[in-house]
């Protein structure tokens, strides 16, 4: 055991440690390679005194006997977290941005006129409805590009869509089964459309994700670039994911996935190893014919295309500007679903003898950066026993840490506090505490399932489509998943009040006590994220900062829009406020006179819902969802989402009307 540590010292090191990290999170630019690296050396260099620490001075020996089990099975997953987070920071040392090849690109292709390379655009559906499937489709036609051919990819057969393709003249393709899941649709599109159109190149598009009108030319002038045979841009959402939605964030926390797609793809895209996520990239029709298609054998063909590709000697790149908007899981359970499959996926395709861990042809960073996206995964299961390790100690005083407050205090505290500084600012204010805990925890227990099942028997599962569009107007509680953090949480109330009623405060104790706190915290969190609201708009809304008309008889008068959508929109209430329920038209930029029907008028707004017809229709998903505004945000506004999530808890009153 390490030597007790005397306050000053810890003090010491304390405030020194969140000197630095506020000096450098103050002032240094995460832009900088040289900031980038010296803020992860100091990140990191705490992390990895903090790891020798606890290998060398908290681990039991043997004879403790189930209780060593236990806490070196504890270690080993934080072991395998620690890992993960030391290459993150040294992969983050590097990042790459292609946006000024992008702009020459762009630049050639506009000069060349008509003289440019086809396209086709596979949009992929499953069994999603039209009003889904209508603003991606409208949308790739609006697309800004001389040369494009539609093809929507039919996998439920449906005789309506068909017709519907028939009648917006884009080519429509379905097969007799749903053999190979996604990956069997595009390659049933990729055979079909070599027979007709043939362009050189394929956008993929999801069936929600929507187009924006600059995407092609924004893309295809990256492909100069010798060896590059895939171009992949960020998914961005227009509706708050489940976690954003559940914790009353929506306007104050970013999605969970903004760190991955802004944040750790530029970062592999400067290795080299960026890779496909399924949707809004443009692939050459040459290098994925040459590899054999889409792949199959794994329910996550898109990081397997990546892989497939780079086997040949090709380079996948990322482009990284909102190009597309799509519609995020609305669900926790659709979140979680989601959450496994990726986890499936990623472990199927490293159990394939041709895959990047066992096959030929891979180059080691290769391996190196699958292998961290599989410790991604498998670190999943701390999180649980971060949260079970305190329940263990009060009923049955197995400890996961044999160490005392003061000495994880002087070697873990720092560690925190370093990475707290050095996370949202390297992420750009894309990570918070709690709520990036939260965001990992509540799917933390099917990805741990997931890994189980995937070890006895990782083949043969049914591919499953995330559920979009399903009514959404009720409170759901999720039982299954809150009542796993609920009974931990009556554990660990249970168990502390015990214990400091008729123990003593040994530095265990206290130890526990602190730890149970935190857990606590998170457990409460966890259990409201478990708690679908209700999402009273079923058309999501965009700010919309134009100059509108309304009119209703012989009268008509100048407003301003507040935001928009395809249900309706809010305007600037002037003199005249026409009653709810009545008729008028509003002048919509782009789209021309909409009729509408007054819905409510408050101080401010005049609200209405419009009346349109399919034409009028179409002319507003070009306008709102082919070239999108921000509606969902990218970065966090810490205060804001911490007194939200207090007033949700019922612990912070809710401000005055």
């Amino acid at each position: 055991m390490s030597p007790p540590v005397d306050l000053m010292s810890l003090l010491q090191v304390l405030g020194l440690t969140a000197l630095l990290g506020i000096g450098m999170a103050r002032f240094a630019n995460p832009r900088r390679a040289f900031d980038r690296l010296v803020f992860g050396v100091f990140s990191g260099a705490l992390l990895l005194r903090y790891a020798v620490w606890r290998s060398a001075e908290t681990l039991p020996d043997a004879s403790h006997g189930v209780a060593s089990v236990w806490a070196y099975v504890f270690y080993a997953f934080e072991m395998v977290s620690i890992i993960y987070t030391l290459a993150a920071i040294a992969v983050m040392v590097r990042r790459r941005d292609n946006r000024p090849q992008a702009d020459a690109g762009e630049a050639r292709l506009r000069a060349a006129g008509s003289r440019v390379p086809a396209v086709d655009v596979f949009i992929a559906t499953y069994n999603e409805d039209l009003e889904i499937l209508e603003k991606t489709i409208v949308a790739a036609k609006t697309i800004d590009y001389p040369q494009v051919n539609i093809w929507v990819l039919d996998d439920t057969r449906r005789d309506w869509l068909r017709d519907y393709c028939t009648r917006l003249g884009v080519n429509y393709a379905r097969r007799p089964d749903n053999t190979h899941a996604k990956a069997g649709n595009l390659n049933n599109g990729l055979r079909l459309s070599a027979q007709h159109t043939n362009a050189p190149y394929i956008l993929v598009l999801d069936a929600d994700f929507a187009p924006q009108r600059n995407i092609l030319y924004r893309i295809l002038g990256l492909f100069a670039e010798p060896g590059v045979a895939l171009v992949q841009t960020p998914q961005f959402y227009y509706n708050a994911d489940p976690i954003q939605h559940n914790l009353g964030a929506t306007d104050s926390w970013v999605d969970e996935q903004r760190v991955f797609f802004d944040v750790f793809q530029p970062s592999r895209d400067a290795w080299d190893s960026a890779f496909c996520v399924g949707t809004s990239f443009v692939v050459s029709r040459q290098a994925i014919t040459e590899a054999g298609g889409f792949p199959t054998d794994s329910v996550c063909e898109d990081i397997h295309t990546s892989y497939l590709l780079r086997k040949g000697g090709h380079i996948t790149r990322w482009l990284n500007e909102r190009l597309s908007v799509g519609l995020s899981a609305e669900g926790l359970i659709e979140y979680i679903n989601q959450r496994g499959r990726w986890c499936l996926g990623t472990m199927q395709v490293a159990m394939l003898k041709e895959g990047p861990l066992r096959g030929d042809g891979y180059r080691l960073v290769d391996r190196l950066h699958y292998a961290h996206g599989m410790l991604h995964w498998i670190g999943k299961p701390f999180l649980l026993l971060m949260l079970v390790a305190p329940v263990l100690y009060w009923y049955f005083g197995i400890a996961a840490f044999y160490t005392t407050p003061g000495q994880f205090l002087f070697y873990g505290l720092p560690a925190l506090i370093g990475f707290w500084f050095y996370g949202p600012w390297i992420t750009d204010r894309k990570t918070l505490p709690i709520f990036t805990e939260v965001t990992q925890l509540v799917a933390a227990y099917a990805v741990t399932m997931t890994m189980i099942s995937a070890l006895l028997r990782p083949f043969g599962r049914p591919f499953k489509v995330t559920a979009k569009g399903l009514d959404r107007s009720k409170v759901v509680v999720h039982w299954k998943h809150a009542g796993f953090f609920i009974l931990l949480m009556v554990c660990l109330q249970a168990g502390a009040v015990n214990t400091m009623l008729h123990a003593q405060m040994s530095d265990g104790t206290l130890f526990n006590l602190g730890w149970t706190l935190i857990a606590l915290v998170l457990d409460l969190a966890a259990i409201m994220a478990c708690v679908d609201l209700p999402r009273l708009r079923r058309e999501e809304r965009f700010p919309f900062r134009r100059t509108a008309h309304w009119r209703q008889g012989d009268h008509e008068e100048a407003s301003e829009f507040i935001d928009i959508s395809l249900s309706g929109a809010a305007l600037r209430r002037g003199g005249v406020v026409p009653a709810p329920g009545e008729r008028l038209s509003v002048r919509v930029p782009e789209v021309g006179w909409v009729p509408a029907r007054v819905a409510r008028h408050t101080k401010r707004r005049l609200c209405v819902r419009f009346e349109t017809d399919e034409s009028m229709r179409h002319r507003l998903i070009a306008l709102i969802f082919s070239q999108a505004p921000h509606n969902i945000p990218v970065k966090a506004r810490p205060l804001r989402a911490f007194l939200q999530l207090a007033r949700l808890a019922g612990i912070s009153p809710a401000p005055p009307r």
